[in-house]
């Protein structure tokens, strides 16, 4: 099937894809799609297979290496040789998986908050998320899901936007089934003895108050990366980059700015 793709910005400019996390939407990107733009960069924002408007029934045995290979084909079908990655959680792990495999597409990666192998802290918190939704349905799911996004703080004094990006994930909710999958997928993603192979520039950003997966995640990937950067904000959760707009763009723009001179550190 053919994927529900942006594309924003000077045909020129240097290529960033952006890949969301678990609810896979090119619309997670509002805040950073028109900084990039801005700063003359060509963007790429997509649907993942199985979410909005890439709706289609996966296979129960979906895998990372399956979204990595989407996002080869979306750069094959907009003629786009090479491109920066930026992923947030499991668009991390496709950008780690896109690396390794196919690493000649991929000039650097922003990986936010996220992993290279399974931890328990975040699979009790999937155990419970899962709960909801076999237990309670689809709207206790979706109602759940601001507390392992945001602050409670930035939750309180943003109701109103919190509350229509519920109501929102939840009238495209992806079914049951498909979100079973894909947590299925993140869950199985272990690639950390394949770190050494991905020599490319990396920025790790990571937020310490994240509640869902544990910051030091990131120091596994930074130890196992050859040319990482890190970027560590105090808080903002585990979606910093929605929750500290300015302060992710800034740290963003800059990196992808200096990727010449770290590549040729390599």
């Amino acid at each position: 099937m053919d994927l529900y793709t942006e594309v924003h910005g000077p045909a020129s400019g240097e290529t960033v894809v952006l890949s969301s996390g678990l609810g896979g939407s090119a619309s997670y990107w509002s805040s950073q799609i028109p900084a990039l733009v801005n700063a003359g960069y060509r963007v790429i924002a997509y649907d993942q297979r199985g979410t909005g408007r890439s709706a289609v029934v996966l296979p129960a045995d979906h895998y990372i290496e399956d979204m990595a290979r989407d996002v080869k084909r979306i750069l094959d079908t907009t003629r786009t040789e090479k491109c920066h990655f930026v992923g947030h959680a499991l668009g991390g792990l496709i950008g780690l998986q896109l690396a390794a495999d196919f690493s000649e597409r991929v000039r650097s990666l922003v990986l936010i908050n996220s992993w290279s192998e399974p931890n328990p802290h975040s699979s009790r918190c999937f155990d419970a998320r899962l709960t909801l939704l076999d237990e309670s349905g689809p709207r206790a799911y979706v109602e759940a899901q601001p507390i392992f996004l945001y602050p409670a703080s930035w939750s309180a004094a943003n109701a109103k936007r919190v509350q229509a990006e519920v109501d929102h994930a939840f009238e495209h909710f992806p079914g049951s089934f498909n979100m079973h999958a894909r947590i299925s997928a993140l869950r199985r993603f272990n690639i950390t003895r394949r770190l050494g192979e991905i020599t490319i520039p990396a920025l790790l950003s990571v937020a310490k108050d994240d509640v869902l997966v544990p910051w030091t995640c990131s120091e596994v990937l930074a130890r196992g990366l050859t040319n990482s950067v890190w970027h560590c904000v105090a808080q903002g959760a585990h979606a910093h980059n929605v929750t500290a707009v300015e302060e992710f763009n800034t740290s963003l723009l800059s990196f992808l700015k200096n990727v010449p001179s770290l590549e040729a550190t390599v």
